[in-house]
């Protein structure tokens, strides 16, 4: 019976832990060869946490079906640290990250791609997911 509360537990610390992608938002365009801001956000949650990093890439869709961010992160835009902070109270904490759209990036629909890694709890114990939006290259 432990086993079952304490496994209940830490889902529903992981679920508390999630990040989302506040920009791109769903379907915009971005540019190939330009700058885009992504924002990664990650609400506060009542169990302890830090942050390790992120890693967001871009992979193209337009003759396939997108994967599974877990699958396949595409081309690298950014590997590093994650301190996301509080910008406007209408917003979670958040970090903008501005990247470049390779010149390479194929046209058409692609996906921005977030893997982020945090350890939660006092354990503590790893914390991985990965995030996912479609966007337009134009």
């Amino acid at each position: 019976m432990k086993s079952f509360f304490s496994i209940i537990i830490f889902f529903a610390v992981a679920i508390a832990q999630r990040a989302a992608i506040g920009l791109p938002t769903e379907g915009q365009k971005i540019n190939s060869g330009k700058e885009v801001v992504v924002q990664v956000q990650r609400p506060n949650s009542l169990s302890p946490s830090k942050e390790m990093g992120v890693a967001i890439g871009l992979s193209s869709c337009k003759s396939s079906p997108c994967r599974d961010a877990d699958e396949v992160l595409g081309t690298i835009l950014y590997n590093g640290p994650f301190n996301p902070q509080y910008h406007e109270p209408s917003l979670p904490p958040y970090e903008n990250f501005t990247v470049t759209v390779p010149d390479s990036a194929i046209l058409g629909k692609s996906q921005v791609n977030v893997a982020h890694a945090a350890l939660i709890g006092a354990g503590p114990s790893a914390f991985l997911e990965s995030l996912n939006q479609t966007v337009l290259v134009v």
